[in-house]
């Protein structure tokens, strides 16, 4: 039995952009719907969906059968959370909040086995190891993990030269809601400036050599990151595909019944 190949990671390199969606809901048929659509990756989101270990394990379990890569975003970047979601199977983890070269830095080490870092081992427990099932697996592990942080304010940003720089970053994602609330300008993520600001951001991010991310919910702004270099981009999420049809299905039909009721006074 052999490691499993970081396909996103290797993917990421390739001269086309990458197109995801990002997954709130802890349901594993839901999970399983979203990653049989054909998206490049699917994000596991525990920052804010109301995920666990166990459910993140059953999402990434649920996934593993489909052409996508998973990738999982805890709610903070802590050294243990982070062991046991790689001890789990995650190898591209995606870490809020990231603000300064020493975090990300930090993050690097909580992702690597010595001596290139502080990862716990214990791989007897380690579904990501098959349970020692994998002969060589702390020898490539390392190797097969995909660490990107995420940028999401003003002071995040003025350190973005120095964060993007850090060996063992592979990828940078520019959180435009939080950005945009950072900025003044809550709850307008498309605003321009806000665009102006992650544009810029994803020149420094591939000056360093890293790739760009970002989340835009227009094909407009998808449109613009892309022309502006950006290499894997969010483009929905399943809470808002499911709020957004209901709501029109409903409409559609209840919005017409109360129009007919209407017609006839």
């Amino acid at each position: 039995m052999k490691i499993a190949k970081n396909t996103f990671k290797q993917a990421l390199n390739q001269d086309k952009p990458l197109f995801g969606l990002f997954m709130g809901i802890p349901n594993t048929t839901v999970a399983e719907l979203c990653a049989g659509a054909g998206f490049d990756w699917v994000l596991i989101d525990s920052e804010h969906g109301p995920f666990d270990l166990q459910s993140i394990m059953a999402h990434l379990q649920a996934v593993a059968p489909y052409p996508v890569s998973p990738i999982v975003r805890p709610v903070e970047g802590q050294t243990a959370l982070i062991k046991q979601l790689l001890d789990i199977g995650a190898q591209t983890l995606l870490i809020p909040m990231v603000e300064t070269a020493e975090q990300a830095e930090q993050l690097v080490r909580a992702c690597k086995y010595p001596p290139a870092g502080i990862r716990g081992l214990g791989t007897s427990m380690a579904r990501a190891a098959q349970w020692n099932r994998i002969p060589d697996y702390l020898q490539k592990a390392n190797d097969e993990v995909c660490l990107i942080v995420q940028i999401e304010t003003l002071s995040a940003l003025e350190n973005i030269d120095a964060i993007a720089a850090v060996d063992g970053v592979d990828a940078v994602f520019i959180g435009p809601s939080d950005l945009s609330a950072s900025m003044g300008h809550i709850g307008e993520p498309g605003h321009a400036k806000v665009v102006e600001a992650v544009c810029k951001g994803f020149n420094s991010i591939l000056s360093a050599g890293k790739q760009p991310g970002v989340l835009a919910v227009t094909k407009e702004l998808v449109d613009t990151y892309i022309q502006a270099g950006a290499r894997f981009v969010g483009v929905g999420a399943d809470t808002a595909l499911i709020s957004n049809a209901t709501r029109k299905l409903a409409a559609d039909y209840i919005g017409s019944a109360e129009s007919n009721d209407l017609a006839g006074y």
